[in-house]
């Protein structure tokens, strides 16, 4: 437990991390690199470039700050993140780590202004936040191993099929190297790659969402191949799935994990929206709805460029077709002309709130959505100008947690 001067000194901090969070995590990834390079193998390299893992990590630090009078107020986002760091295999011993070079930044950074008190209390602070951490995760790592068919670390899987979806997603179907069993997962829920390019120094891990239902011989992730974007650099790890890892190869792979899940028990109508990639996780929680809830209203709506970037739409059709509570929606922004031909979508433009009024048929349901963040926030505002309530909206980040 923190002492009542720790947090008083905390909640004085809160001001200041507000203006300069961003500049003391900043400066904590470069000392952290530079002290230990090796723990480049467990980070996003690409978050890193584009600074969102620094503005990510400045939000758990001012919320930590904010609330650490009741630190019960972030648990979710807690476990949020120690799902992410069990995948990535963030172990007990980095913790010291990450507070030495953490308090180093806030020093750095604030000058005199971090006086004793305020680094003693921030040292203190970091305990007990990093204790509740550790407990999380190991209890994580310890379900994830004893599970049927589980595992602790990195474990091998062969990639049985590759399969082009559309112009810039192709799904990898994996079975376990050495025959075993797989674990079992919850719809929407990820697993991490780690993946070891020719010619760079650090390996590169990254998370995707299992794109099919659980209960398959296999698990299956279907990756955007990132390098359409002049303004953003190319992502390493999903040029590299397209263009170089074949059927045959292996890769290394985190037993399921992420919060972001289907609730089976809610037996209320449930609309599924995403925008581009973000569709990986709700087509898995399309089968696992088609197939095990008969009863259960299902609305899924995507959101694609045109027909060329829309990946698994017969999958997603053949369902509709063979379960009548299940009804689709498309909404292209660029439609090609063989999409008008073709009649291949309800809508042009943008997801907005008349349009989803129009076909969803009651705002008494669950909703959930993924996609690029700008999407996301579109669709969250939409929901709230319905009065669709905060725990009816469901939603994921792919990448570092932000902001709605």
């Amino acid at each position: 437990m923190l002492s009542e001067q720790s947090i008083r000194v905390i909640k004085s901090t809160v001001p200041v991390l507000e203006v300069h969070g961003v500049t003391i995590t900043k400066r904590f990834y470069e000392r952290l690199f530079t002290a230990h390079p090796e723990l480049l193998n467990i980070f996003n390299h690409a978050n890193q470039k584009q600074g969102r893992q620094q503005t990510a990590l400045a939000n758990a630090v001012y919320a930590a700050a904010l609330h650490i009078d009741r630190l019960e107020a972030i648990l979710p986002a807690v476990k949020q993140i120690a799902h992410k760091h069990r995948s990535l295999g963030v172990k007990a011993e980095h913790y010291p780590i990450v507070g030495q070079h953490l308090l180093a930044a806030i020093k750095e950074v604030l000058g005199d202004a971090a006086t004793d008190e305020i680094l003693q209390a921030w040292a203190e602070a970091y305990g007990v936040i990093a204790d509740a951490f550790i407990s999380i995760e190991a209890e994580m790592y310890d379900t994830s191993e004893q599970q049927p068919g589980g595992w602790k670390d990195f474990r091998p899987f062969r990639i049985v099929r590759k399969n082009k979806e559309s112009d810039v997603i192709t799904s990898f179907y994996l079975t376990p190297q050495d025959g075993r069993a797989l674990a079992a997962f919850e719809p929407g829920q990820y697993v991490s790659i780690r993946i070891q390019i020719p010619e760079e120094e650090h390996t590169h891990i990254r998370q995707y969402s299992l794109s099919h239902a659980p209960g398959q011989p296999y698990y299956r992730i279907s990756v955007k191949r990132e390098d359409h974007n002049p303004a953003v650099p190319a992502g390493k790890a999903s040029v590299y799935l397209h263009n170089q890892v074949q059927e045959g190869d292996v890769l290394w792979l985190s037993a399921p994990a992420g919060d972001f899940t289907l609730d089976q028990k809610d037996a209320r109508p449930v609309v599924l929206i995403s925008g581009g990639v973000g569709l990986t996780p709700m087509v898995s929680m399309l089968h696992t709805l088609a197939t095990t809830s008969p009863n259960r209203q299902v609305t899924f709506i995507h959101a694609a460029q045109n027909g060329q970037h829309h990946a698994l739409r017969r999958e997603v059709e053949e369902l509709a077709m063979q379960h009548p509570q299940v009804t689709v929606a498309w909404c292209y922004e660029q439609p090609t002309e063989a999409d008008a031909v073709e009649q291949a979508f309800q809508k042009t433009g943008y997801i907005d709130l008349p349009w989803l009024q129009s076909i969803v048929p009651t705002v008494e349901a669950s909703f959930y959505f993924c996609g690029p963040v700008p999407f996301m926030k579109a669709v969250n505002q939409a929901l709230r100008e319905w009065d669709v309530p905060d725990t009816d909206r469901h939603y994921e980040f792919f990448g570092p947690a932000g902001t709605l």
